[in-house]
């Protein structure tokens, strides 16, 4: 028993952020579950997977993360299932934290992101993109992940339109070619991100860091830039027409 609980707590911490103040408690509570899904581990991936989606965001939070820690766990070791799983993930994100417009936010700004959601993004984030199929894109629109920890993730061609990012660690992400039109990325760390090709359009990245950021041919047509750090920024050949740097 006492190696299945530190398994479980291993699994979990590997998918929840490292200063993540809840991961202790959580993780007390998992090994139950965690017995449970070890017990699906001599079945067949297909079968893994069916029982891993009838789980997924229908229990306890703490169901979700053993669930997610499962799933990346199938993605690595069976390709096959990998984009699906991807897809499975990004659509748990999207039902889980929805777009909330902005009068609401506004109400609601000591909101935090669940942690299951957070594992989630940090499972989507590390994936193998090796294995991600030719001209399928990852969906992450319409989303209110404010504060998500996404420090160097792997978000290249990723859809996050209207996405609520404010606040949120993409230090060094990859988001070469991502579209990000209306994104909410208000005070978010893009310190030497990749937005090389990404479509910025009418976002708002007021006091945003863009410190070192790679801008290459970007379009930030309408973007809301003022207050935004842009020190050693490349911004060679980007768009930034009818762009606002100042209220």
């Amino acid at each position: 028993m006492l190696t299945i609980i530190v398994n479980a707590f291993q699994g979990i911490k590997n998918i929840l952020p490292t200063d993540n103040s809840q991961l202790s408690k959580i993780c007390l509570r998992i090994h139950a579950l965690k017995v449970k899904v070890n017990q699906t581990q001599h079945q067949l991936p297909k079968e893994r997977l069916r029982i891993a989606i009838e789980q997924l965001g229908n229990k306890t939070i703490e169901t979700s993360l053993v669930v997610i820690n499962d799933l990346e766990q199938i993605a690595q070791n069976h390709p096959q299932y990998h984009w699906i799983i991807m897809d499975i993930l990004t659509t748990f994100v999207r039902e889980n934290a929805p777009y909330m417009p902005q009068e609401k936010v506004t109400s609601n700004l000591s909101t935090k992101l669940r942690v299951d959601i957070q594992a989630a993004l940090t499972v989507i984030a590390r994936r193998d993109v090796n294995k991600d199929p030719k001209n399928e894109q990852l969906d992450l629109s319409h989303t209110d992940i404010r504060g998500a920890n996404l420090n160097r993730a792997n978000l290249e061609q990723t859809n996050l339109y209207q996405a609520n990012l404010a606040g949120a660690n993409l230090t060094e992400a990859n988001l070469a070619g991502a579209i990000l039109s209306a994104a909410n990325l208000e005070g978010t760390n893009l310190s030497l991100a990749n937005l090389s090709g990404a479509i910025l359009s009418a976002a708002s990245l007021k006091g945003a860091n863009l410190s070192g950021a790679n801008l290459y041919y970007a379009s930030l047509y309408l973007a809301r830039v003022h207050g935004a750090v842009l020190n050693d920024a490349i911004l060679d050949g980007a768009n930034l027409r009818e762009a606002k740097f100042s209220e």
